[in-house]
């Protein structure tokens, strides 16, 4: 049995991703990590960053990135699946640029991968997520925030990227841009597994925030106008979850120590300053979580999954 991580990255150090931690939490799990880093900006500093991992499994594929054929984010997805394309394990383990595994759940990874191996039927695991949001003591795990998702897959030419990369599905006669079709598709067979995602994707330096997700707009084709303000405003914080019960993965230690925005953080307030409302903001959603949480033991009142549980 063999298994393959992969990513795509551009700008990833400029945008403030943890790439060398997330790719250094499962280096010694896979026997490869098939990086598509694309061309970015002329700051931009990935290659040099990636050049700091000392290892042997490191395949890194040169790519460019068409935002005109590739528009609503697909060309994540696009640039996923390129990745994906030089992938030679028997497993592929996906892990985005702001994505962590906690080393205490790699035998658990392991096992599950030795124990379908023949296993046909089954095409995937499944993996649970932690989203933090404006430091390392607060995240989201509810509603408004994907609770699960598919983080390894079978090495299969039919299963491809869908959307703008956060899952995957089984797309038969791929052709081009199929990234949003739904006719004549299907979700993969998986695993729901007792391993853990940490998502560092909203804990940057609210200037690197703003940035991000300025970014994220164009991408999106949503344009480039400056809807925030100088920084980003994380909101209250207080509308979070506090994580006091478990540790983080050991290769985010120093990042953590190196947080230096804490008094741009807050805890009252209006839910936000000069930026769009959040989906977990809104009084709706709050109404649903707290009846999730409460009333139904955290199961999920209504809500979409890309995958089906074997």
């Amino acid at each position: 049995m063999s298994i393959s991580g992969f990513t795509f990255l551009r700008n990833a150090n400029k945008l403030y991703y943890p790439v060398l931690e997330s790719i250094n939490s499962i280096l010694d799990l896979v026997d490869e990590f098939v990086i598509a880093v694309g061309q970015g900006d002329e700051d931009d500093n990935t290659l040099e960053l990636l050049s700091k991992i000392s290892s042997d499994k490191i395949k890194i594929i040169h790519t460019v990135w068409d935002l005109n054929t590739y528009g609503g984010g697909s060309e994540y997805a696009h640039q996923t699946d390129i990745a994906k394309s030089h992938c030679t394990g028997d497993w592929l383990f996906y892990l985005q640029g702001d994505e962590v595994i906690h080393e205490n759940d790699i035998s658990v990874i392991k096992e599950a991968c030795e124990a379908y191996q023949n296993d046909k039927k089954i095409e995937g695991f499944v993996f649970k997520y932690l989203h933090f949001f404006g430091d390392y003591e607060h995240y989201f795990h509810d509603h408004c925030w994907y609770r699960k998702e598919i983080r390894i897959i079978r090495n299969l030419a039919d299963v491809h990227s869908w959307k703008d990369a956060q899952s995957f599905r089984v797309i038969p006669n791929f052709e081009g841009n199929d990234y949003f079709r739904k006719e004549g598709t299907r979700k993969l067979n998986c695993k729901l597994i007792e391993a853990r995602i940490f998502h560092y994707g909203w804990v940057r330096p609210p200037w690197a925030m703003k940035a991000k997700s300025q970014t994220a707009q164009e991408n999106y084709g949503l344009g480039s106008s400056d809807i925030y303000d100088e920084n980003f405003d994380y909101g209250r914080l207080d509308y979070c979850e506090v994580f006091e019960k478990a540790s983080h993965p050991a290769v985010m230690q120093q990042r953590i120590k190196e947080l230096d925005w804490e008094n741009t953080l807050r805890f009252s307030g209006p839910t936000c300053i000069n930026r769009p409302i959040m989906k977990h903001e809104k009084t709706k959603y709050r109404v649903i979580n707290f009846i999730e949480k409460k009333l139904l033991g955290e199961r999920s009142l209504g809500g979409f999954n890309n995958f089906k549980l074997v």
